[in-house]
């Protein structure tokens, strides 16, 4: 066996490993499933001695009273076994079902962790698919796959051992034609597997191909490029069938093998055998119940292979799934950020400090290192200031908000909030430290209520309607034919561009958090709208330390600073008239706006 070979199985029994350490919660259930399949299997291979009964007691003596009574015995053997049946399927499928859920639990709970940069670099499509397509093959696997196997095997040893007791020498017969079954599942079985891990990564690019079309349906029809879109989708499926194509081809060629060999062995056993019966050496029953016992285990090896090949797509499945899990948060909290002692002498923050200074920091995104985004950008902001900052498209404004969370480290420099550095805080603190409204405002598929409640869960329904009438949404939210539990649709589908922002400006208002964070947010709003919410965000902004990504002279004009940036530069700060007489960037700036 070759080093690869090794470490590729190596690999999948370290994945089998994982996917079954998921029963270890529920072992009194797998307890109870197995003893349910014991009973089951049992059952089964006495039915065996059952027929022989019936064969060489009533059938070939023609005693009547026998044959009535061997009926009996068969029936209530069968009835056990269906009962046992039941209750192993139901076990086995629940805790199938039961282990499906716990892994898209602990995988979506992983997954809310990563960073922005992780989403940035990997297709959402492809994600989704490892929750649907993925999972489901574990369940199929778990709930189904391994009571067969389990069923199949104790049959295999059981019918094994009842044909050697019934006749060793036809038994030996049976015995060289094993290790021809062996022969296919061994060359086979590594062809499955590579095509069923092809198949669901081809899976998974059709479903990012089916997310990104109907998320942007508007764009997409506004262009006229449904025909290209059902081309590519086209191109995508055909080649989804190609690589199932080739999955199917090598397992149905491994069953068939399978089948063939094992059938044909037992027919030919089955031929020596009758000839025995005529030369008067075994009686027909005990024929009739070794025939019976070699089919079960005939029986047996085909549903094993079968369970294999599920188990071979199970284990590509599984190397995904467990490839995401194993994806490192770029964001941790720092050991002091863990244990919190440095907070117990500021609980309230340092309220001498500037609420946010920065020094000197440098980023670049993890994805093109050598590009750097924010050049050695210092300022800082005291309490209830209110900063714009302005430059063209591309400068870095929105990366430096983004920088403020936490979304990304930093190269070099440092963040302090009210005199704390930003890695002395978790992230949760850390976060919980800013209130954000973006100039595309986030609505989630819920009711008006759960998404301004987003930013504060605890909130009574009286404090999210407060919110909504300082951010003027109350009048059109009663106009909705359930008010505020009236469902938004996917992506706020709904709401008007103007009534999403105010729907968003409603929750930052709720969550009442020190420093607000505004990407020009009354930019998608009507002249009435912005008027309104302009009062609000007024209000609210007496009270907070505010940052705002400029895009309006309206918005400069008022503000207590100026941050200047180029190029992922900070050129310069201070008031507008200040940077109207300094400052060249700026100027061209306001002149844009007057004319």
């Amino acid at each position: 066996m070759t080093e690869k070979s090794q470490a590729k199985n190596q690999s999948s029994k370290r994945i089998i490993a994982w996917l079954f350490s998921h029963l270890l919660p529920y072992k009194f259930k797998v307890v109870l499933a197995l003893i349910a399949l014991l009973i089951g299997a049992l059952a089964w291979l006495v039915l065996g001695q059952g027929v022989k009964l019936v064969v060489d007691q009533g059938f070939v003596a023609g005693d009547e009273n026998m044959l009535t009574i061997a009926l009996i015995i068969v029936l209530a053997i069968v009835l056990i076994g269906s009962l046992a049946t039941y209750f192993r399927f139901y076990l086995m499928v629940w805790l199938g079902e039961k282990v499906c859920a716990d892994i898209r639990a602990s995988l979506f709970a992983h997954l809310v962790t990563l960073s922005p940069n992780f989403f940035a670099e990997t297709r959402t499509g492809e994600v989704i698919s490892r929750f649907t397509s993925d999972t489901t093959l574990l369940q199929s696997v778990v709930g189904t796959g391994v009571s067969m196997s389990l069923r199949s095997a104790v049959m295999l040893i059981g019918a094994l051992v009842l044909m050697l007791i019934t006749s060793w020498q036809l038994t030996l017969y049976v015995f060289i034609a094993v290790p021809l079954i062996l022969l296919p599942i061994k060359a086979l079985g590594k062809q499955v597997r590579f095509y069923a891990k092809q198949s669901q990564d081809d899976v998974a690019s059709m479903g990012t191909l089916i997310d990104e079309s109907l998320h942007e349906i508007h764009t997409l029809q506004s262009y006229n490029h449904e025909q290209a879109s059902v081309n590519n989708f086209n191109s995508s499926i055909d080649k989804v069938m190609a690589s199932a194509s080739q999955r199917i081809h090598y397992r149905a060629l491994l069953i068939a093998l399978i089948m063939f060999i094992s059938l044909s062995s037992i027919f030919i056993v089955g031929w020596i055998g009758a000839r025995e019966v005529i030369a008067g050496n075994i009686s027909a029953g005990e024929l009739t119940a070794f025939v019976f016992y070699a089919v079960l285990a005939g029986g047996s090896i085909a549903t094993i292979s079968e369970v294999i090949g599920d188990l071979q797509k199970a284990v590509g499945a599984s190397e995904r799934i467990v490839e995401l899990l194993n994806t490192a948060p770029e964001i941790t909290n720092s050991q002091a950020a863990k244990d919190k002692s440095h907070l117990d002498k500021h609980p309230q923050f340092n309220e001498s400090a500037a609420i946010i200074e920065a020094k000197e920091i440098t980023f670049a995104y993890p994805s093109a290192p050598d590009k750097e985004v924010i050049k050695n950008v210092s300022f800082n902001a005291q309490r209830g200031q209110k900063i714009a900052i302005v430059g063209h498209s591309g400068a870095g404004k929105s990366t430096l908000f983004d920088l403020l969370m936490r979304f990304y480290e930093l190269n070099q420099g440092d963040i302090k909030i009210a005199g704390i550095p930003q890695k002395a805080l978790s992230i949760e603190d850390l976060r919980k430290q800013f209130a954000l409204v973006p100039q595309d405002a986030v609505i989630f598929a819920l009711s008006v209520s759960d998404n301004i409640r987003l930013s504060k869960p605890n909130a009574t329904d009286d404090e999210i309607v407060a919110a909504a009438k300082l951010a003027y949404a109350d009048e059109f939210i009663q106009g909705f034919s359930q008010g505020y539990q009236t469902e938004l649709g996917e992506r706020g589908v709904k709401l008007s561009g103007g009534q999403k922002q105010r729907i968003a400006i409603a929750r930052a208002i709720l969550a009442k958090r020190p420093i607000l964070l505004l990407d020009e947010a009354t930019s998608a709003l009507d002249a009435s709208s912005e008027r309104y919410v302009k009062l609000a965000l007024d209000s609210l902004m007496q009270e907070t330390t505010t940052l705002i990504i400029a895009h309006r002279l309206s918005t400069v004009l008022n503000a207590d600073k100026i941050l200047v940036m180029q190029q992922g530069e900070l050129i310069a700060q201070g008031t507008h008239d200040t940077l109207l007489m300094s400052n060249t960037v700026y100027k061209e700036f306001v002149e844009l706006q007057l004319s």
